[in-house]
């Protein structure tokens, strides 16, 4: 697709009324295709379709007409082309075996989740491809990269990337979303994005906690730079490519999330810093911050796999052992020095 051409309009179904599948509904409106939000609350759809806004996670932010509501998960699938499942990670698998029922056989389907199951240690991708039927299960596509949900709704100039293991998939689902405020590149490394995407909000949660103990930009450029160091050394461990990680999913969701003030993982971070209790922040949070569940699940994986992630284990302390930040902080600039960068293995 150039940049005079239109976009072929699509039937698309958004699960998921938080605040990111609320934007991405709007983005795929504004672009043109007809939108089916699935609503889990039927009070919350009806006063979504009478205002025309989501007041629980974006109050004040109109979503364009186009957008459709409905608590009918049967009634949001059925027929579309293109599916976006924007459920927080842990409750994919379920709600998306439910859909499957009624999905056509054809559709895209786009995950806009970023986890790694607790028990399972599974990604989305692996989920889904449980969860799907083997004709779904080959036309997945997982969106990632800076894109707070407000500033999305605000219609601010953002840039994520879509991958997939079909690049016709990823074209599709690159075509639909795109809009003037919105571009889409696409992407073959899923497992890289995956990994980049749900990773980076354990580092957020450490860079909140920096902040919240009165440190500086020193330390939470640190933590931004060794943490990008760490989930490369777990996607690399996962089949991805080093260098996803320097790209929109990686080093650029990376910053967004542990420098924003929107960001709900950086912020249970500055909570914890500032001597509150992980229980006590949770509870007043309206929105799930996927970092808490993913610390615990990339902290074992990390293990399974060999790999060596002290930032996600401090903070796996922090959160779960309730260690003392400080000591935390003191514990990871007192580990044995060693060189920054492993050489490269010598040829021949």
């Amino acid at each position: 697709m150039n940049g005079t051409d239109r976009p072929r309009a699509a039937d698309v179904a958004v699960v998921g009324a938080g605040s990111f599948g609320t934007a991405l509904a709007d983005v795929l409106a504004r672009a043109g295709n007809r939108v089916t939000q699935w609503v889990r609350d039927p009070a919350q759809a009806a006063e979504m379709a009478r205002t025309r806004e989501n007041a629980r996670y974006l109050p004040g932010l109109p979503i364009d007409p186009g957008v459709r509501f409905t608590p009918s998960l049967e009634e949001a699938v059925r027929g579309r082309e293109v599916v976006v499942a924007v459920v927080p990670s842990h409750g994919m698998g379920t709600v998306m075996a439910e859909a499957a029922r009624h999905v056509h056989a054809e559709a895209v389907i786009v995950s806009g989740a970023k986890g790694i199951e607790v028990d399972t240690l599974r990604t989305m991708d692996e989920v889904l491809r449980d969860v799907l039927p083997p004709s779904l299960g080959r036309r997945l596509a997982f969106l990632s990269g800076p894109s707070f949900a407000r500033e999305v709704m605000e219609r601010h100039p953002t840039v994520v990337t879509v991958a997939s293991h079909d690049p016709g998939v990823a074209a599709r689902a690159q075509e639909v979303f795109s809009s003037p405020e919105f571009r889409v590149y696409t992407h073959d490394d899923v497992a890289g994005v995956e990994i980049a995407g749900a990773v980076k909000n354990v580092m957020a949660i450490g860079c909140g906690i920096s902040d919240g103990l009165g440190y500086g930009f020193n330390t939470r450029a640190a933590i931004i730079t060794r943490g990008l160091a760490e989930i490369t050394r777990l996607g690399v461990a996962r089949g991805a490519s080093p260098l996803t990680f320097a790209g929109l999913a990686g080093v650029g969701d990376l910053v967004l999330t542990c420098t924003g003030d929107l960001s709900r993982n950086r912020q249970v971070g500055l909570h914890l810093g500032r001597g509150r209790r992980l229980a006590e922040v949770l509870g007043e949070m309206r929105q799930v911050a996927e970092g808490v569940r993913t610390t615990r699940s990339v902290r074992d994986l990390s293990r399974r796999l060999g790999v060596d992630m002290p930032i996600v284990e401090q903070v796996h302390a922090v959160l779960y052992e309730d260690k003392d930040a400080n000591q935390a902080v003191r514990d990871l600039m007192a580990r044995t020095p060693r060189r920054e960068v492993d050489p490269a293995p010598r040829r021949g």
